[in-house]
């Protein structure tokens, strides 16, 4: 899994796998998520991610495992 945080486009990508992404759709305004060919998500984007976190959040991305 990688996870990116472009602050310029003030995006995050977080891409599960390295499947061909074959199709996007945007989900809700600002949610996009790509397909690989079996329908599965390989690919999650949300888009003015400004509005969604505060700068410290963006500061302190977890992961948590359970």
């Amino acid at each position: 899994m990688k996870v990116r945080v472009d602050r310029q486009a003030d995006a995050l990508y977080i891409r599960l796998n390295d499947d061909p992404i074959v199709e996007s759709e945007e989900v809700q305004p600002g949610v996009i998520l790509d397909f690989s060919e079996q329908g599965l998500v390989v690919g999650f984007e949300m888009l003015e991610l400004s509005k969604r976190m505060t700068p410290d959040e963006m500061q302190s991305i977890q992961f948590v495992t359970a």
